[in-house]
């Protein structure tokens, strides 16, 4: 699973998360005690931050050698974003300029190596 974005460990499980000043509110596809549906197929519960391991959860990877953010990953391809700060790298490998300075793309998931998750 490629994850990018907050996380929380809660009384032994782990969710998506987003702080809420002092609290923390966990995200779970499906009903459980204490969490209320906020639309089909997403219930959330808000608990005190103090209760949780809160973090900033990050997958990187190296695609063509060049280091890369994993931003998400749908049918056997990851969208990627470039790290390596050379716009001509960028420019080499296809990517578009999302932004000012942000190169993205799309790489094969069987082409990229060194796919690993950090808490941050």
């Amino acid at each position: 699973m490629i994850r990018d974005g907050y996380a929380a460990r809660w009384q032994g499980a782990e969710y998506e998360a987003s702080p809420d000043g002092d609290n923390v509110r966990l995200y779970r596809p499906d009903p459980s005690e204490g969490f209320e549906e906020v639309r089909a197929g997403r219930f959330r519960r808000v608990v005190p931050l103090s209760e949780v391991d809160f973090a900033y959860v990050r997958t990187t990877c190296f695609w063509r050698d060049e280091p890369f953010i994993v931003l998400g990953e749908h049918d056997g391809w990851l969208r990627v974003e470039y790290t390596g700060g050379k716009a001509t790298v960028a420019a080499e490998l296809g990517l578009e300029e999302f932004d000012y300075g942000v190169y993205q793309g799309w790489a094969p998931r069987a082409d990229v190596s060194e796919l690993r998750e950090y808490r941050v």
